[in-house]
């Protein structure tokens, strides 16, 4: 199945994207949740809930996923808990070598922006860059749980596109300020539930594009930690919550390893693309 994440006159809200188009969540009956994160809650705590909204969307219309005011597909998570340098062909363009232990930083739910909305360049910095990146959302909460059991706390995944204010990342020895500018971190279209891709996403082609341009372009077979042995890191220190997301890091082909360098400006359109997963797209603005 495919969730999105959209506004409503009632507030924020959901469907189930289909071929069709969205179905939203008013059409599937009564006592559905009222948010994403509710039916991702609601799943967790129902097996065959997801089954059962699909069957129902399944005789119902749709609406063009274009016709929606989106919103980062999980529009407010407690966590989300990020991976740098990720890739083995990242590591070696930025001159860093593969840790025994992956790097780690947290974004804020206020950083996040939906398909289709504007990817802001501020007025402090130009140096906004690209990262093409999988997102997972936690489903059953997840504390010391083994690598072997892992996949079974995930419920879906999602493109991401953790753009980045270069200048301000390298400010500190943390990166966090370089990661949380309003409006940066591309979320969505679709959250894809994980019975529809491979365990743990693995073997997928994960591309960027900007303005058309491929700049990023390798499996997700290349990452340094997989889905399943971060999930396991993680809960080692912190109890996964429902709804949580990680994100996985970049690949090789960002634009600070280039000479010279690439950053984004108003006007460019920049796109992340994940086989089984989807298409997001964003258009750049000052």
């Amino acid at each position: 199945m495919r969730f999105v994440s959209h506004t409503a006159p009632q507030g924020a809200t959901w469907g189930i994207a289909t071929e069709r188009g969205v179905v939203p969540a008013t059409r599937l009956g009564a006592g559905v949740p009222a948010t994403l994160q509710g039916v991702v809650e609601a799943c967790v705590a129902t097996p065959g809930l997801a089954a059962t909204l699909a069957a129902r969307a399944a005789g119902e219309p749709a609406v063009p996923l274009d016709g929606l005011a989106l919103l980062p597909v999980m529009p407010s998570p407690r966590k989300i808990v990020c991976l740098g340098v990720n890739y083995h062909d990242h590591a070696k363009e930025g001159g860093n070598t593969v840790a025994e232990y992956p790097a780690l930083f947290l974004r804020c739910a206020t950083s996040l922006l939906a398909h289709g909305a504007p990817l802001r360049v501020p007025a402090v910095s130009s140096k906004l860059d690209f990262e093409a990146e999988l997102a997972l959302v936690i489903g059953r909460p997840a504390r010391h749980v083994s690598e072997a059991q892992a996949l079974d706390h995930v419920f879906g995944y999602a493109c991401f596109n953790d753009a980045t204010l270069r200048d301000y990342q390298r400010k500190t020895t943390q990166w966090t300020i370089g990661k949380n500018f309003d409006a940066t971190g591309g979320f969505g279209p679709c959250l894809v539930t994980a019975d529809e891709l491979p365990p743990g996403c693995t073997g997928l082609h994960i591309e960027s594009r900007l303005n058309g341009r491929v700049m990023q372009s390798a499996s997700t077979s290349d990452m340094v930690f997989g889905v399943a042995r971060t999930i396991a890191l993680l809960s080692e220190a912190m109890t996964l919550e429902t709804g949580d997301v990680i994100v996985m890091g970049t690949p090789a082909g960002v634009g600070y390893a280039r000479t010279p360098p690439v950053w984004m400006q108003a006007g460019d359109t920049i796109e992340i693309e994940i086989e089984g997963v989807g298409l997001l797209r964003n258009p750049v603005t000052a």
